[in-house]
């Protein structure tokens, strides 16, 4: 590994390559924050299948794109005297010193528990009105319920043991069939995100993220239909035209691989 002089090395060249680019190349210079927002959303969630795959080559890649974005943003700042990548930084780093201190004062943790359960408190003080302030808005709705149970479980609300909220899912699920019985498609449909809420809810405490759990089973899916694809295509056929038992004999072949 490299030494903290060789990444501070890094880190100055990368920050010089900016400059240059910023003044230099045409699309470079044309960019704002607005224009980057989307390919930063874009690099985060290419980030995010990297580490899925556990490819960590392509983490690595990908991590060097994300910091790009976090030096474009602090050099357009600069240039309007707003901030600059020093006082990203900074900030950053003061937040961290006084989210922690159990590091840096002395204040004692048993557990990791704890230390949600202060960093929350801790923001309140600082000034925000509601432990939910800080969830973004424009969260994919699976992540942002898994982010709004982890933080009012940072201040104790919540379940005591994960067979309470197995029963809770229960209990939603058989609400959720009431509704499909009676066909009332508005209820079904907030019945239907409650037990989605509950699965969520039932997952953090497994331990478990939902987002990728979920995305690894998209991924599983994929490969398996692809596997059935080539083997139809193999034998001359059209998906449209085999039988549900056709299909089924080689999905099995693909969940066996």
């Amino acid at each position: 590994m490299n030494s903290r002089k060789q990444q501070l090395a890094a880190f100055d060249r990368l920050l010089t390559i900016m400059d240059q680019l910023r003044e230099q190349c045409p699309w470079d210079k044309k960019q704002t924050m607005e224009t980057l927002r989307h390919l930063t959303i874009e690099e985060t969630y290419e980030l995010g299948d990297a580490i899925l795959e556990n490819d960590l080559a392509e983490v690595k890649g990908e991590l060097g794109d994300l910091l790009l974005h976090i030096v474009f943003y602090a050099k357009i700042g600069s240039e309007t005297n707003d901030f600059d990548i020093a006082d990203v930084a900074n900030q950053i780093c003061e937040k961290l010193i006084s989210r922690h201190p159990h590091i840096y004062g002395d204040v004692e943790v048993v557990d990791e528990e704890e230390v949600k359960r202060n960093w929350e408190n801790l923001k309140l003080k600082e000034g925000k009105t509601s432990v939910l302030q800080g969830v973004p808005k424009s969260l994919p709705a699976l992540v942002k319920a898994n982010r709004i149970q982890d933080k009012v479980a940072g201040v104790g609300f919540d379940w005591e043991e994960p067979q309470q909220v197995f029963e809770k899912l229960q209990e939603e699920l058989a609400e959720l069939q009431v509704e499909v019985e009676a066909n009332d498609k508005e209820k079904m449909e907030a019945e239907f995100g409650d037990v989605l809420f509950s699965m969520i809810n039932y997952a953090r405490f497994l331990k478990i993220d939902p987002e990728n759990a979920l995305e690894r089973t998209n991924k599983k899916f994929i490969k398996r239909f692809q596997y059935l694809e080539e083997k139809a295509k193999s034998l001359n056929k059209n998906l449209k035209d085999m039988t549900l038992a056709e299909m089924d004999l080689f999905w099995e072949e693909a969940k066996k691989i």
